[in-house]
Order: C-alpha cells, then sequence, then structure tokens
C-alpha cells in the first residue's frame, strides 16, 4: 500500500520539532528521516526549507488557484450554436448533416472572452443529445506527396448553393499548392467562365511565381475532349487537338497542364472543398448573407483560417508556416514570372486569343463584329487578337512596340455575365 504524503501522517508542528532536534544535535540524520519516513533528498529538502524561515515553516499544500470555469451564461450560449446547428441539420435545404463541433467552438469564443476547447463542447453536445452518427471514414489506398512548392498547384471549380439565403449558386474557384496544402486562391463568381480561371491564374502567378504544372480535370474549359465517332457525325478534331483559352495562357507562363484521369485522382482539393463548404456554409445560413459580396467577406475568413490557423490532417503543419519554411529552405520551383518576348505587357499573356485573316476592306471580324486594320496590315495577312474583357469599364492604354492599339469601342457591347464590357483589342502580325 503507497504511504501518504507527509501532510496527511503528520502536522506542520510535529515536523519543525524533528527538525529542531536535528538541528540542536538531539537527533542524527538517520534518526530523523526514519521518524519523518522520508527519502534522503526529500529530507534534506523539506530541512532547506526549515532553514529559510523556521518561523513560517509549514507543510500545508498551498490552496490551488480556482479553475476557469464557464458560468451558466456560457453554457447558454453554447446550448444556443448546437440549438443552431441543430435547425440547420434539419434542413432539407441546407447540405449540412453532421454537428461541426469546432465550428460550434469557434463562434461561442467569437461570443465570450473564454477558450472554450472542442473537447467542452463534444462534453456538452453528448450531455444534451446533439449528437449525430458519423459515417465510417475512407481509407486512402494510395497518397502521392510532392517534394517542393510549386511543383503542382491543384485548380478546381465548385458548382454550390454556398448560402441558402441567396437566390442562385455560386462558383467558388480556387486554387491550392499541393505540397503546402496552402490555398493560393479563392474567390466567388456568378458564373463559371474561361476569364474567371483566367484571372484566377494571373493572380497565382503574379503573385507567387510560376510553377511546374497545373493539376485540373477534363472540363470543357480547361481540355478539348474528343468523343467517339457516331452514326450521325466524324469527329475531325481529336482529344486536346484543340487548345483552349485557359490551356494557352497557362502554357504561355511557363507551366505545364496535367489532367486527372478521374474524380478521385482530385481528392487533394476536394478535401479543402469540404472542410470550406462545412464551415462558409453554417456561416451564411446563420448570419443570413444573401449577396456575393457579403458571402466573400465570409470566405476570406475561413481561407484565412485555414491557411493561417488549421493544422492540416495529412501533413500535421500549419499550411502557411509549412509554405515558408519550404520557401525559406529553398524547397521550391517557384520562379518569377517574366513576359516572355516579343510582348512587353501581362495583357498580352493574360487574355482571350483570336488569329484572323484580314479581308479586302482591311478588315476583321469578331463575333458579328467588324474591326478596322491599319491601312499598313497587307489584305490577307494573319493577324492575331489579344481580348481583355474589363468588367469596370475601364480603358486602357499601352501600345506593343511599333504594332498597332486600337481601342475599339462597340456601339452594342458582347454581354457576358449579363455586364457590358469594352474590349481591349492589339493587333499584331
Amino acid at each position: 500500500m503507497p504511504k501518504q504524503q507527509l501532510h496527511k501522517r503528520f502536522t506542520s508542528d510535529q515536523v519543525k520539532i524533528v527538525l529542531q532536534w536535528y538541528e540542536e544535535k538531539a537527533l542524527g540524520f538517520a534518526e530523523a528521516r526514519n521518524r519523518l519516513e522520508l527519502s534522503e533528498d526529500r529530507f534534506f529538502k523539506i530541512l532547506k526549507r526549515y532553514r529559510e524561515n523556521p518561523d513560517t515553516f509549514t507543510i500545508a499544500y498551498p490552496k490551488r488557484a480556482a479553475h476557469n470555469r464557464f458560468n451558466q451564461g456560457s453554457d447558454d450560449v453554447i446550448r444556443t450554436e448546437l440549438e443552431k446547428e441543430k435547425s440547420l441539420i434539419q434542413n432539407p435545404a441546407i447540405p449540412v448533416r453532421q454537428y461541426n463541433y469546432a465550428a460550434v467552438r469557434d463562434e461561442v469564443n467569437r461570443t465570450i472572452s473564454q477558450s472554450i476547447t472542442s473537447q467542452t463542447i463534444r462534453n456538452r453536445a453528448h450531455e444534451w443529445g446533439f449528437v449525430t452518427t458519423k459515417p465510417p471514414p475512407k481509407k486512402h489506398d494510395r497518397v502521392v506527396q510532392t517534394t517542393a512548392v510549386g511543383m503542382i498547384f491543384q485548380h478546381d471549380a465548385s458548382d454550390h448553393l454556398w448560402s441558402p439565403y441567396a437566390d442562385k449558386k455560386w462558383q467558388l474557384i480556387t486554387t491550392l499548392d499541393d505540397y503546402s496544402r496552402k490555398l493560393l486562391y479563392a474567390d466567388f463568381f456568378e458564373h463559371q467562365t474561361a476569364w474567371a480561371h483566367i484571372e484566377a491564374v494571373e493572380s497565382v502567378i503574379l503573385k507567387y511565381g510560376a510553377g511546374f504544372a497545373y493539376y485540373v480535370d477534363s472540363h470543357s474549359i480547361f481540355r478539348f475532349v474528343c468523343w467517339r465517332d457516331s452514326i450521325w457525325y466524324t469527329q475531325v478534331k481529336g482529344t486536346d487537338d484543340v487548345m483552349t483559352q485557359w490551356k494557352r495562357v497557362v502554357e504561355s507562363c511557363g507551366m505545364k497542364v496535367w489532367h486527372a484521369s478521374s474524380p478521385q485522382a482530385k481528392g487533394k482539393i476536394e478535401r479543402p472543398y469540404r472542410w470550406l463548404q462545412d464551415r462558409i456554409v453554417r456561416r451564411c445560413a446563420k448570419e443570413g448573407i444573401k449577396t456575393i459580396e457579403d458571402g466573400r467577406k465570409i470566405l476570406e475568413e475561413e481561407v484565412s483560417r485555414y491557411n493561417s490557423h488549421q493544422v492540416h490532417s495529412t501533413t500535421k503543419e500549419i499550411p502557411d508556416i509549412r509554405f515558408e519554411n519550404a520557401i525559406r529552405e529553398n524547397n521550391s520551383v517557384l520562379k518569377p514570372f517574366t513576359i516572355p518576348a516579343p510582348f512587353t505587357s501581362t495583357k498580352d499573356i493574360f487574355c482571350f486569343r483570336e488569329k484572323r485573316v484580314v479581308d479586302g476592306y482591311r478588315k476583321v471580324s469578331w463575333r458579328k463584329y467588324l474591326v478596322s486594320v491599319p491601312a499598313d496590315v497587307p489584305v490577307g495577312a494573319h493577324v492575331e487578337l489579344h481580348i481583355v474583357p474589363d468588367a469596370k469599364g475601364r480603358k486602357y492604354e499601352y501600345g506593343f512596340k511599333t504594332r498597332l492599339l486600337r481601342l475599339q469601342k462597340f456601339s452594342r457591347a458582347p454581354k457576358i455575365n449579363n455586364k457590358l464590357f469594352f474590349w481591349l483589342l492589339t493587333l499584331f502580325f
């Protein structure tokens, strides 16, 4: 049977008497230690405390600080948030089927000044009956891990009703660094267009630099896929025989494009989508978000949380820290973006490109509109149009060496996403 602690076997006065006798040589060391039933090391530690101040010496334990227990008001806040979670789960229009105790913890900590742990939320939820059965996790039979930042940029889009109060779905376009799992780009769009994906590429490459390859699925924006011939028609062009606008931009930046062979092969970016979907849908539902502008504010906060505060389940590191450590250790294939010759502006890279032939009237057509070319361009010359849509109607004025620059304002501009645009056309031959 283990020996009881000293303060439970003797009083402070009893110990003081034994130590006083030892100091006065009335007791030897062995006898004093045996009377107190202490080890040699423990005896001398207590003797040292007695010698420092015999008058105030005590063996009683100091009172411990009160536990940081939260009051009934904190319990009420937790229950309120769990009730909100329950209402989301029971609403068939909202794609939330499980309780997220970590999300509840974050909401509770925003409301009260204390720091509540996820385990506390989980304990309260089980005590009050806010529990759902989770499906068993799927095991990954193969994990492909890159060895440097910038080797692979995982790029994808998610069409989803991010807020139950929105009147339509929004497109979330993201780019993820495969090594660090950092979200390099994330933004909502009303429509998934080639130009939206080109803007995403421009944002990533101008901010972080050009990597080695983009990893995407076989969506028509990223790849031309030839389907099997039928008795009704015969395919003239095969798969990848047609260069898409987005792929042309990526390759102009010196990067390759790789295509996933199946949805399962895109798992590394699908998991952040599920994480963002779980967090953003909850917050949009609780805060009554209706517009895409308000949704972007929540998206920005959750992306910041994911990159800067969330420990990734696979790498066991925070994405921002893993990314910065790799850059500092020169474990990166990112290289600064340089405009390839003969171009002089990024607008000649991040744009739509269309090839045309100058007709007998020294004009080229584009989307049923005629654009005049200068007199020094011969009839029959092959020209390439660089087209940059501008949602805010800004007019760009920049030159391309000695070539023609013409800002053509159409009397009836083409409509994209139900908005009018100005188009900048740079012609060269």
